[in-house]
């Protein structure tokens, strides 16, 4: 059986820090043999705000369809003003679509965090607000969330990590979304 993953994260700036974490995030599952499916900053950009003016039906079906379809997901947003950014929170919006579905939401599976900002504090509440965003979508966190303090240099020009801490937090990140799709896909097989 093959794992499926969603990723969904990033800014509005190509290449964000927030958008190579996500990625590097995903390689463990990639590496695995994983279905991945990336979502990043320029996809969350031309999504309309949820069921506002410009929305449409089937806006965002691509996004909802994977998630849907998915094991785990990979969420990493930025701090903005110590939570996280609007784009973020409009994709998370459209999950709304999945509430009555047999699996509402993100029921029975592994969510992995990841949080960005110039300063702790920022990169910390996010990462708190994230956690209850999942928890009231019914996902599972898994026990690490990555609070990643950004700074010039933080990836090469090839998208490597170049602060080991970081890099390590990120990879975990991955890993345990990897294990929890793993685990709680068996457990909700007949």
């Amino acid at each position: 059986m093959t794992i499926r993953i969603v990723a969904i994260g990033g800014t509005v700036f190509p290449g964000s820090t927030t958008e190579q974490a996500l990625r590097l995030a995903t390689r463990p599952a990639i590496d695995a043999g994983a279905e991945v499916t990336v979502f990043g900053g320029q996809y969350l950009g031309a999504l309309a705000h949820y069921r506002g003016n410009a929305y449409e039906a089937g806006s965002g079906s691509e996004l909802v369809e994977a998630v849907r379809a998915a094991d785990g997901l990979i969420i990493s947003a930025p701090g903005y003003h110590g939570t996280i950014s609007g784009l973020v929170k409009n994709a998370l919006d459209y999950l709304e679509d999945l509430a009555r579905d047999e699996r509402p939401y993100l029921d029975g599976r592994a969510v992995g965090l990841i949080t960005t900002a110039h300063g702790d504090q920022a990169s910390m509440s996010t990462l708190l607000t994230l956690r209850a965003i999942v928890h009231s979508l019914r996902g599972w966190p898994t026990p690490m969330g990555a609070t990643i303090r950004t700074h010039e240099g933080l990836f090469s020009a090839e998208g490597e990590c170049l602060d080991e801490r970081a890099r390590q937090q990120i990879e975990l990140v991955g890993r345990q979304v990897l294990m929890g799709a793993r685990a709680l896909s068996r457990m909700s097989k007949p």
